[in-house]
């Protein structure tokens, strides 16, 4: 799966989310390509537990969790969160 599909379907389905998203791990032939890193800033994670935040993440990448990506690394925070990680 592409990488800008995947910040696509998040920025699409997480209210006002900004994901960049990566390959943690280079490519080799047992799949390693199908592992991403995401880091998804979103209003959206305000007073929601942890669980709750990624659990938004998985539900906006729907079925592809299951065929195109094998492995998921998130980093999830509130724009106010992610800017204090700033200063």
């Amino acid at each position: 799966m592409d990488i800008a599909d995947i910040e696509e379907l998040i920025e699409s389905n997480v209210e006002d989310a900004e994901a960049t998203v990566s390959r943690p791990r280079s490519y080799d032939e047992n799949h390693e390509d199908d592992h991403y890193a995401a880091l998804v800033i979103s209003p959206a994670f305000e007073g929601k537990s942890l669980v709750q935040q990624h659990q938004l993440v998985y539900d906006a990448l729907g079925d592809h969790m299951t065929t195109d990506i094998h492995a998921m690394e998130l980093k999830t925070y509130t724009p106010e969160e992610y800017e204090a990680l700033e200063e």
